[in-house]
Formats: C-alpha cells, structure tokens, sequence
C-alpha cells in the first residue's frame, strides 16, 4: 500500500442512545448511535416503539379525519 494517502485507523469508542457502550476501531475516535445490538429489537426479541416529536398522533389524527368524511358519505 502506498504510504500517506490512507486514514488511521484508530480505536473508536461508540455510544448509544440506550446507554450502552463498547470499544471496536474506526477511522474516527468517537461515534454516537441511536440503536445498537444491545437494544435493536431483531436482536433483542422486544418491540420498542419510539415517537418521534409526535408523529404517530399526528398520523392518527390526520387519518381519523380521512375516516370520518368516507363514513358521512355513505
């Protein structure tokens, strides 16, 4: 390999959003992720539900009201 051109690779410590942390290595020193191993639900076995600024209400909201105008039309 040439000499200069590649990025070190550095031991990297990764974060999650759940709490959990483990060291692997990266070109970068630090990661912060929002779901690992520890808390992914395939892995896990466990549904977990996450609303992200209200966007299930807001989706439930909006197609009740899309229910309520098909049934006044019957």
């Amino acid at each position: 390999m040439k000499k200069g051109i590649h990025p070190k690779y550095v031991e990297c410590h990764v974060t999650c959003g759940c709490g959990n942390t483990f060291v692997t290595r990266a070109t970068v020193e630090e990661l912060r992720v929002e779901i690992c191993g520890a808390c992914h639900p395939f892995y896990t076995g466990k549904q977990k539900f996450v609303d992200t600024a209200g966007r299930v209400e807001k989706f439930r909201r909006r197609y009740a009201k899309a229910g309520q105008k098909d049934s006044s039309s019957n």
